[in-house]
């Protein structure tokens, strides 16, 4: 069959690498791609969100199945304009994909249905967030309601933090018009967790767990980013914990969208936090996680094709999940500056030795040939590269002897991915 990747990040290269190992799959695209993608799959410049343009050229090549992967173009309906020009796709309609793009419509639909997860404020207003905060405890937590590439969150430790906060989403627009609403939520402690989970409007098969690293500096320190790097699975995440969340909060999250007449069928991505009262629910994506699927998928067993298709025909319930009893640590590379200013064009180096070494593997987020043919970066986080092992510790211990495989001008990471696990 022929297969179309609709991005061009970290993740759609991991969902495209995997997709290529399947039996199924004749031909792969990817649209538009980067330069590391190009291995796995032919890439074609059109926009993740030129729908028609991505739509006539699935006609043209008779893509049997589109993978619709980044969140914009889930929230804007690209699963929906593909349906309704007859052509298979997997993904959310954009009614469910909502449940990421809408931080206030997932936290309403929590306490609808009873799902455990912080208290919560919503506001429209500047002036009514502004008197909220100087009454609140602190610390506190602000959403843009909206879609933030990952980085619309604030975590306030102080009331002057907090009303600086206010007005860089909502007066400032950091974010755009993602911050015309925002979230004002308490503040959880404890270990986060990261579950991500194949769903068919009925059936919920979650995956292997993860934890993503967000800030941009050891010892979570610095600007939130959209990831410097994860860890699968997580220690913290027990059977004790995984029968907790998939009574309370996974088999009830499919069953109240369905409810509320907003079938799910895709990925849903559940980012928990483990607090002393049990597992809450921090966010939710409709889509996999980034870099979390760079861990995810190398420990999966399964054929991705066959579990998209389960998906969409909602036959999720005859399969079975299966993964490696190993464990995978993923390290992004980026760029020196990153999330706020950086520079690009640098030659990547180094490259060949993942090829040579079996079970690492290199996923390029921003990177691109220049007219000299040349690697170059393109991106604020460039690779994210990605090690497995017999347990966390090795899988560490093997995702930074690889990272200094790699060279690039202004070559940046963390030094303390999955540093966590020491304390377990």
């Amino acid at each position: 069959m022929k297969v179309l990747i609709v991005g061009g990040g970290g993740r759609e290269h991991a969902i495209a690498w995997k997709a290529a190992q399947s039996k199924k799959v004749d031909k792969l695209y990817c649209a538009p791609g980067n330069a590391g993608i190009a291995e796995a799959a032919e890439c074609v410049d059109i926009g993740v969100m030129d729908f028609d343009k991505l739509i006539a050229f699935a006609k043209e090549k008779e893509i049997d199945l589109t993978v619709v992967a980044p969140d914009d173009p889930l929230a804007a309906g690209a699963v929906d304009a593909f349906e309704a020009a007859g052509l298979r796709v997997f993904g959310p309609r954009k009614n469910a994909a909502i449940i990421e793009g809408s931080k206030a419509f997932s936290k309403d639909l929590m306490k609808k249905y009873n799902i455990p997860t912080a208290a919560y404020e919503t506001f429209d207003s500047p002036k009514a967030a502004l008197s909220y905060v100087e009454t609140a405890d602190m610390p506190i937590v602000l959403k843009a309601d909206g879609l933030a590439l990952g980085k619309g969150v604030l975590i306030c430790q102080t009331r002057e933090e907090a009303k600086e906060g206010v007005k860089t989403l909502m007066l400032d627009k950091q974010f755009g018009s993602a911050g015309d609403r925002i979230v004002v939520e308490e503040f959880l402690t404890g270990r986060e967790v990261s579950v991500l989970s194949f769903v068919d409007g009925r059936t919920v098969k979650v995956m292997t767990s993860a934890q993503d690293h967000k800030r941009a500096g050891d010892g979570d320190k610095g600007l939130n980013t959209g990831g410097m790097g994860t860890f699968s699975p997580s220690p913290f995440y027990t059977k004790e914990i995984d029968e907790f969340c998939q009574k309370n909060i996974f088999q009830p999250t499919v069953d109240a969208m369905r409810a509320e007449g907003r079938e799910f069928k895709g990925i849903i991505f559940f980012g928990l936090m483990l607090t002393p009262k049990g597992p809450k629910v921090l966010e939710y994506n409709a889509r996999f996680g980034d870099p979390e699927t760079q861990v995810v998928l190398p420990r999966m067993k399964n054929d991705i094709i066959d579990l998209f298709e389960a998906c969409i025909d909602q036959t999720l319930d005859q399969v079975e999940l299966e993964f490696e009893d190993n464990a995978a640590v993923c390290v992004v590379l980026a760029s020196e500056g990153y999330p706020e200013h950086y520079e690009k064009g640098y030659v990547i180096s180094g490259l060949e030795k993942f090829k040579e070494n079996p079970g690492y593997y290199v996923f390029h987020a921003g990177s691109k040939w220049n007219e000299k043919g040349q690697m170059v970066t393109n991106g604020g986080r460039v690779l994210g590269v990605t090690a497995v092992g017999k347990d966390l510790k090795e899988a560490r211990a093997n995702a930074y002897k690889a990272a200094d495989w790699v060279e690039f001008g202004n070559k940046y990471m963390r030094h303390d991915i999955g540093k966590a696990i020491d304390e377990v």
